[in-house]
């Protein structure tokens, strides 16, 4: 594997875990983790890059090493951060995004707020959120009240084993190897010598602000880099919620003035874990 370092940063705040791999005088290359995941996710599309680059990969906030924030998490948090990191590693110059899934949606959002700062965006499954409705609103912020009242937390386990057992359970395409890997980075000792993940347990609330689809699709719309769309073919993502031929996928990927869409078979919603390979190259072809 590449060899990588750790940086920690002030952002906002939060004293953030940043993850570097290659040489700081080499192209930069900003990568966004999604939900429930950290930096350390990006070591096997990393592994598999061809050219030298200066890839820059940030825990979010309440993930991996960066500080937990123990209280509902509000989406404009997650751009006003991109903002922080970028005025550090590229004050005066666009450069490119890989983002995934909850990252996907910030980088899009953000590249519309901030067009001038991303020069290509490679979004990977990041299209937003299901549709709610004003009448939606008086039940989610009743189920939010009810949240706030319990304890959440996430899974304990006896050992990283059973960690990476779980892992490759959920998903069956990961290798033993890469499970090992990401057991090792997602695992945390407990005060009780188990093990318990690197995640603040308020990603569990609900959001009580309701996604509205038409305010990303008007910051879609100011994006003006271009935008490699990519999809998997087994991704719960688009087989429960935005099907790939569905009126309402076409709608969203008609926002973006400037765009390619890939599909990549035999792959579920985590892709940079499923096929590395195949996303190292389309970042690379895509960009340069």
């Amino acid at each position: 594997m590449k060899p990588f370092k750790s940086e920690f940063i002030d952002v906002r705040s939060y004293r953030t875990h940043v993850r570097h791999w290659g040489k700081p005088e080499a192209p930069s290359l900003l990568m966004l983790h999604g939900w429930g995941d950290m930096s350390a996710t990006w070591q096997f599309v990393v592994d598999e890059l061809k050219r030298d680059w200066h890839v820059i990969a940030p825990d979010w906030r309440g993930c991996g090493q960066t500080d937990f924030q123990g209280s509902t998490f509000y989406f404009p948090d997650f751009l006003a951060d991109i903002d922080i990191v970028l005025d550090r590693y590229s004050p005066t110059s666009a450069i490119p995004v890989v983002a995934h899934s909850l990252g996907g949606n910030a980088a899009c959002l953000y590249a519309g707020v901030r067009p001038e700062r991303i020069s290509h965006l490679v979004n990977l499954e990041g299209i937003g959120l299901w549709r709610t409705k004003a009448e939606d609103a008086p039940d989610r912020y009743s189920k939010w009240l009810r949240q706030l009242k319990k304890q959440m937390s996430f899974r304990i386990y006896p050992h990283r084993a059973a960690l990476a057992e779980r892992l490759r359970n959920d998903n069956p395409r990961l290798t033993a190897e890469r499970a090992d890997f990401l057991a090792q980075q997602f695992g945390v000792e407990n005060d009780n010598g188990g093990i318990s993940l690197a995640l603040d347990p308020a990603h569990r609330l609900l959001n009580p602000v309701l996604y509205r689809v038409e305010e990303a699709q008007a910051c879609w719309r100011r994006v003006t880099a271009p935008v490699l769309w990519v999809t998997a073919s087994d991704s719960y993502v688009f087989r429960e919620f935005f099907p790939y031929d569905s009126d309402e996928h076409r709608l969203r990927m008609a926002s973006f003035r400037n765009i390619r869409t890939v599909h990549i078979e035999d792959s579920g919603h985590n892709m940079h874990h499923d096929q590395p390979e195949a996303i190292a190259s389309l970042i690379e072809e895509f960009i340069t």
